[in-house]
């Protein structure tokens, strides 16, 4: 049967008695995004050229932002409202205990095998680590899925054909289990904390059995529905306040940087893969952005390590993302690991590929 629980939104005391505070930080950056969308959707034609200037190419960057990102993240509100209705159990049977090859591989197919943006993956990840993933089961998740989505990787068979994109697809596997492989080796350690919401299967627990009894039991009503919707919108604030102002400091990135100065520095040499390190570190933007910016990168530039890197660095060192994984593990040791194990194997691969295939 469902799970059902009570929500408390991140922004609030958890105590019995405390009450609830206003989420500044999202609803000063939901305002500035709205505002900004909803002023260049009525008056960004071109018969107002003439007023063009500063706040004209703000407000243009987040209409790009917000179209390109808004289907991953209504997907990843779902996704988070029936993640929260399953039961422990059901994940963890899924993904196996995380303390091997085995869970990391799992976490990381389904990683791959979700169809969302980046963004609509941290609400996943989120969630995921919730229901009792490992840390290292987390990161496998995270690395090796962003870009990975099935329609983004038909659009990037496209830009740079199935070779490039297999290996790709390869390599960011291959990271996401290292990475993952390493995060729970520190963690049995004690150098890192332990999920506080990990634990094993229950003991006599039947997937198959659990599976069917659930469905049985579970009225598919409007109210239903309604209220699954509702859980996802108020698990995915805590995402959104960080989504949001992500976007307003792409968009002032975009106002006040030149993309002429990254199309110059792009090119297959070792000034090239830091300048597009640095780049895909400050440049908050969603998969769908990424995956031409990076393609664009291997067919112009004729850089296929600085594509990759561009498409991986980006999730190791995107703003969003770490603020977000602060949010959830509530460890800034845990969160800043993740760039700090995964940033240099994307610039060694980075580089190799550069090499063999320039």
């Amino acid at each position: 049967m469902p799970e059902s629980r009570k929500t408390v939104p991140s922004c609030c005391d958890t105590g019995e008695t405390a009450k609830p505070r206003a989420d500044y930080l999202l609803w000063v950056t939901l305002i500035i995004i709205s505002v900004s969308y909803l002023g260049f959707w009525c008056w960004g034609d071109p018969a107002h050229a003439a007023h063009r200037g500063m706040l004209h190419h703000f407000g243009a960057a987040v209409f790009e932002f917000m179209n390109m990102m808004w289907p991953g993240v209504l997907l990843g509100i779902v996704a988070m409202g029936f993640l929260s209705r399953i039961p422990r159990d059901f994940v963890m049977s899924l993904m196996g205990s995380g303390t091997g090859v085995r869970g990391l591989f799992r976490a990381a197919l389904a990683g791959l095998a979700l169809d969302l943006c980046s963004h609509g993956i941290l609400m996943v990840g989120a969630k995921l680590y919730e229901r009792g993933v490992t840390a290292g089961q987390l990161m496998a998740f995270l690395i090796a899925s962003p870009w990975n989505s099935f329609s983004l990787t038909l659009i990037l068979i496209s830009l740079i054909g199935l070779p490039a994109t297999l290996l790709f697809i390869a390599l960011s596997m291959a990271v996401g289990m290292v990475t993952g492989m390493v995060f729970d080796a520190l963690v049995a350690r004690g150098v890192l904390p332990q999920n506080p919401h990990h634990r094993p299967v229950s003991e006599g627990f039947d997937f198959w059995a659990e599976v069917k009894k659930g469905l049985k039991n579970t009225k598919w009503s409007p109210a239903f529905l309604a209220e699954t919707l509702k859980i996802g919108i108020l698990d995915s604030r805590m995402i959104l306040r960080w989504l949001f102002l992500g976007v307003i400091i792409a968009a002032t990135l975009r106002v006040v940087l030149s993309p002429d100065f990254f199309e110059t520095w792009f090119g297959p040499s070792f000034v090239g893969l830091m300048v597009t390190l640095a780049a895909a570190t400050v440049i908050e933007v969603c998969s769908e952005g990424a995956t031409p910016i990076a393609a664009d990168i291997v067919n112009r530039a004729g850089a296929l390590g600085n594509g990759f890197t561009f498409l991986m660095a980006g999730v190791a060192t995107d703003y969003t993302e770490i603020m977000v994984l602060r949010e959830t593990t509530k460890s800034w040791k845990l969160t800043l690991f993740l760039p700090l194990l995964t940033v240099p194997q994307v610039l060694v691969i980075g580089y190799l590929l550069n090499v063999f295939a320039g």
